[in-house]
């Protein structure tokens, strides 16, 4: 891994502030300031220099702090040029809090004469308050906000934002804003946590649909007088009602045609108010992946092994096994879509240097014909190259969300069980996987026959809790059977002997066996594996048969807090090709031929065993900064921590190992 070049450091337990440099302690208050600092200068535009942090106030007798102020254009920093208070305070707090809540802001703007605009949040819940002088009575009057202004003090956009004026988000701010609605559909609608995750993410298709309803404005919006009225809050629900109706027009895959938003209109006017303002378009794809998986991973936690993968290793992996243009790209168990999403992201960046090469670099300046014939032929790329499989029908429904919200095309995203034998899949399962693959339905009768995919890319449940038992379903495998390991004069194991009768096995054996059977002749995988199937004694047999079915191309062992906080198990990821006949062939008449195989060991994957971020740290421990390659708009290098993860650097060195190898993908 290359050493950054360290611009500063940061002492154990402290991070930097983003506007003033200086280090404070780290504390679940800390990250939220940091992030609505970064919301202020990134988002909002508003200038490092006009910032303050932890400002003292003249209040009486008193001198408290405010945690951030924002102080009006060339004008000296004093309490009386502060235009804007934010206010960061721990969960357990709430905005109804005597002491700590919406009435210490209100204290605080009152001492500032030209304060207009005041922010409280303890990352669970968010207000805004606007003071305002009653020109009748001259008295002070606080009005509840969707959102404090950006830089150029334009209310209007709160209240019904143009497109061209919706915000990219920055930062953990989308995640952040997805928790709050989330808080908000249970809070006053009583949901549990499945439901309400649904009901959320009819919303998120809703903003979606709109923001690609060019050229008409914007529907998506609650006015802040709408929010604060029944009449208005009902106004608002029959808006997104007609946004709904089309989205389940352009999804019926996805939405049944009497399906209906459930939410009442006071928690959908809190949703909508968190997300009006963020374009989901234009904001970075990571961003949007981890806000979507953070909340996924939080509301529909398998209970069938299942462990989602983490985002570095997803990206990793698709880089490691490359998937191309117009191959056909599988995981049959899909779980989210991550390893989907990240694929498909890889694919629609090819798109976009053939783009470029027809329409110039700056992709803000192509044309509307441009950007509409890149969307149509990304949403052919989903409909005929990318597929998902699984069990669980919340799954599959929260991985074509997770494709549309991404990149507007939910693919082949079916209900199957990738274990079973094709001659009891289900018709209608069958009948849309032949249509899409542009077979023949009659086809798919036994595992013989389902070498269809370029691609596998998948991290299959696993748990020794898990077993198949059937017989009926084992006898497709050959590691579904029992196998004998008989040991010569001088007890040393000659080869293992497949016995006829089949025997138990946990499902990640059979999906690596399930994975080559889907993968056409020199197609290739990578597969998430527990490293018992790679090292332990008795599991021979496996590895045996795995290296006459398949080249082992790489293999990457991975650190034992992967996959923490939500278990230890040892894994490691796997890249195969499956052998063509003509290969196999060669094997049984000349032996199975020696080659070269990549082997990492991934020692550092950016988070610790509680799954909290880790970043480089110089020889006394303190974390370092380095400068990100962007400059802020006061002229000055931003900087940024180092990830502490060698999952980033993996990829690199493998394709260099594959050049050097010959290898051609």
């Amino acid at each position: 891994m290359n050493t950054p070049q360290k611009i500063l450091t940061i002492p154990e337990g402290k991070i930097a502030d983003f506007i003033t440099g200086t280090f404070r302690k780290d504390t679940p208050e800390e990250y939220v300031r940091q992030n609505l600092e970064k919301r202020l200068v990134n988002e909002l535009k508003y200038p490092k220099s006009r910032i303050g942090v932890e400002v003292a106030l003249q209040l009486g007798s008193k001198k408290p702090r405010a945690d951030i102020v924002v102080y009006a254009e060339n004008m000296p920093h004093t309490q009386e040029h502060i235009q804007i208070i934010v206010e960061c305070k721990k969960e357990n707090i709430s905005s109804n809090d005597k002491k700590d809540g919406i009435e210490q802001l209100k204290s605080y703007m009152s001492a500032c004469p030209n304060c207009e605009w005041g922010l409280w949040t303890n990352k669970k819940e968010r207000k805004v308050l606007r003071k305002i002088i009653n020109e009748q009575s001259k008295t002070v009057e606080y009005i509840e906000f969707n959102d404090i202004p950006d830089v150029t003090g334009n209310t209007e956009d709160i209240d019904r934002p143009k497109r061209n004026k919706l915000i990219r988000a920055d930062g953990d701010n989308l995640f952040l804003a997805f928790r709050r609605c989330h808080e908000s559909i249970h809070l006053f609608d009583g949901f549990n946590k499945e439901n309400a995750f649904f009901e959320f993410l009819k919303i998120i298709f809703c903003k979606i649909r709109d923001e690609r309803n060019i050229p008409k404005a914007l529907e998506f919006y609650v006015s802040s007088t709408e929010r604060g009225n029944l009449d208005g809050q009902n106004a608002c629900k029959a808006r997104i009602n007609k946004i709904f109706d089309e989205v389940k027009k352009q999804f019926p895959q996805i939405f049944a045609d009497n399906e209906s938003i459930k939410l009442t209109p006071h928690s959908l006017v809190e949703v909508i108010a968190e997300l009006q303002g963020y374009s989901f378009l234009a904001t970075d794809v990571d961003l949007k992946g981890r806000a979507y998986e953070e909340i996924v991973g939080s509301n529909l936690k398998g209970d069938r092994g299942q462990f989602f993968t983490p985002r570095n290793v997803m990206r990793m992996a698709v880089k490691m096994v490359n998937p191309k243009l117009d191959e056909k790209i599988l995981d049959p168990a899909c779980g989210t879509g991550g390893f989907l999403v990240t694929a498909m992201n890889g694919v629609i960046e090819q798109l976009k240097q053939d783009w470029t090469k027809e329409f110039g670099e700056n992709e803000h300046e192509w044309g509307d014909d441009a950007k509409k014939a890149l969307q149509q032929r990304i949403s052919e790329a989903a409909a005929s190259s990318f597929f998902g499989f699984d069990i669980a029908p919340e799954l599959v429904k929260a991985t074509k969300m997770n494709m549309v919200m991404n990149n507007d095309g939910s693919g082949n995203i079916l209900r199957n069980d990738s274990l079973m034998p094709p001659h009891l899949w289900d018709d209608e399962f069958k009948a849309t996987l032949a249509k899409a693959l542009q077979i023949d339905f009659g086809s798919l009768k036994s595992h013989h026959d389902i070498g269809l995919f370029d691609v596998i890319i998948t991290n299959p449940p696993f748990g020794s809790k898990i077993t198949i038992q059937q017989e009926y379903m084992l006898n497709q495998y050959e590691i579904g059977h029992g196998w004998i390991s008989p040991k010569n004069k001088n007890n040393h194991t000659q080869t293992w002997l497949k016995k006829a009768d089949t025997s138990p096995a946990p499902p990640e054996q059979l999906f690596l066996e399930r994975c080559l059977q889907f993968l056409k002749p020199a197609g290739r995988m990578a597969i998430v594996l527990p490293d018992n199937i790679l090292g332990a004694p008795g599991l021979g047999y496996i590895r045996q048969w795995l290296l006459t079915e398949a080249k082992i191309i790489a293999s990457v062992d991975l650190d034992s807090d992967t996959f923490q906080p939500h278990t230890g198990v040892q894994t490691s990821i796997l890249i195969l090709q499956k052998k063509t006949d003509a290969e196999k062939l060669a094997d049984l008449k000349g032996g199975l031929q020696p080659y070269n195989i990549f082997m990492a060991k991934v020692d550092k994957v950016g988070h610790d065993k509680r799954g909290v971020n880790t970043y480089v740290r110089d020889e006394n421990g303190d974390e370092i900064l380095v400068e990100s390659g962007r400059i802020d708009k006061d002229g000055n290098p931003e900087l940024e921590k180092v990830p502490d993860d060698q999952t980033l650097d993996i990829p690199e060195i493998f394709a260099t190992w594959k050049r050097e190898e010959g290898i051609a993908w």
